[in-house]
């Protein structure tokens, strides 16, 4: 291996190593926690270093948001249910699951600022690809609708229960009805397009 690969993998390491532990302190302390000067001190590197690799904590957050959305697909992919089980059903429990276990990560994602391109031609893959696992769930179910709109309310709808259950919002036990009255509600327009 060469002295330069050796050193793009170094650095592309260091790249990495930033960003876990910003997730890492997140979650243990919340995204305030998360500050230059003790990135620097859990990674233990300087906060030069830190600068060479992001602007500062707005970046990192950016580009852990991005390898969450990378997940978020892949977690959606693996969710696809076999013959006869409902898709729709299958992506909004996936995506609540990833919200529940990964509170931190989650908000960095659709809560923290950020100056990610979403809706725009720039949008990193991670996000289309999360996007796109959004849409083949609901593509069963939209009838005469506009699909992407039709996915956008979905999303919008999931969001809105996960940060609400985040944030200690809603009734537990109700989990499971919200989730049913959801899904119906999707169901229902496609049966009435047909009318």
């Amino acid at each position: 291996m060469s002295i330069q690969n050796r050193r793009e993998r170094e650095r592309a390491e260091r790249h990495q190593l930033i960003i876990d532990a910003a997730r890492d302190l997140a979650e243990s302390d919340g995204w305030d926690a998360v500050t230059t000067r003790r990135l620097a001190e859990k990674v233990e590197y300087s906060q030069p270093v830190l600068y060479s690799h992001f602007k500062g904590k707005d970046a990192i957050v950016r580009a852990v948001a991005i390898q969450g959305c990378g997940e978020l697909a892949r977690l959606l992919r693996k969710a696809r249910p076999s013959r006869g089980e409902s898709r729709l059903r299958a992506a909004a429990e996936a995506y609540l699951e990833f919200a529940r276990r990964r509170p931190a990560l989650y908000d960095a994602m659709f809560v923290q600022q950020s100056d990610i391109p979403w809706g725009t031609d720039e949008v990193p893959q991670e996000l289309l690809d999360a996007f796109g696992e959004l849409v083949a769930a609901v593509e069963p179910v939209r009838g005469e609708r506009d699909l992407e709109a039709l996915t956008e309310v979905f999303w919008s709808s999931l969001h809105g229960i996960a940060t609400l259950v985040q944030g200690n919002r809603l009734r537990p036990a109700h989990d499971e009805t919200r989730l049913d009255l959801l899904l119906g509600a999707l169901s229902l327009g496609q049966h009435e397009d047909g009318l």
